[in-house]
């Protein structure tokens, strides 16, 4: 199975990710260690673009391959990327569960970015200017909706965790 949690930053991605994979062995691919690990490298000629996420869709389609449950978090922000998440998962034959996890209290999201620190060597996290211009296309796609102003983490994971059992998915 294919999981992929995407949202703004600030919204509680990486800790419901990290959650969740702990909780069910799955393999976990951030995208933001992914794309700073090419800025460190210093093997793209400009900006990372889509880069992290064509390694991502590579990675997740060679671990799903092996029969793993995979965990992809990432922004997620155009049609674009979240067509090519759902064609991974059809191109290996794997049921797909789509998570975008929002933060419907703007002054709670605007403390998270705020306040937060990075645990990637060398990434510097956006202000929260910077998330309110962020292009992020409107979704009316099939998904599950989490709203981290109303639950914790380890709530979110546990949702995301009966969908995956619903499916016949989940350790």
């Amino acid at each position: 199975m294919l999981i992929v949690i995407g949202g703004l930053p600030g919204t509680g991605k990486t800790t419901i990710a990290r959650e969740l994979a702990n909780r069910c062995q799955a393999t976990y691919l951030r995208i933001d260690s992914i794309e700073q690990t090419l800025r460190n490298a210093r093997v793209l000629a400009d900006e990372v673009g889509a880069s992290g996420y064509e390694v991502a869709w590579a990675l997740a389609r060679d671990n799903l391959n092996l029969g793993r449950t995979v965990i992809a978090e990432c922004v997620n922000p155009l049609a674009i990327s979240r067509d090519a998440w759902r064609e991974v998962a059809r191109g290996t034959s794997s049921p797909l569960l789509d998570v975008e996890i929002v933060c419907s209290d703007s002054d709670e999201h605007r403390r998270r970015i705020e306040s937060r620190t990075s645990d990637i060597s060398g990434l510097v996290l956006p202000t929260w200017e910077a998330v309110l211009a962020r292009e992020y296309e409107p979704r009316s796609d099939e998904r599950l909706v989490i709203d981290t102003a109303t639950v914790s983490a380890d709530e979110a994971a546990a949702r995301v965790l009966a969908v995956m059992r619903a499916h016949g998915n989940a350790s």
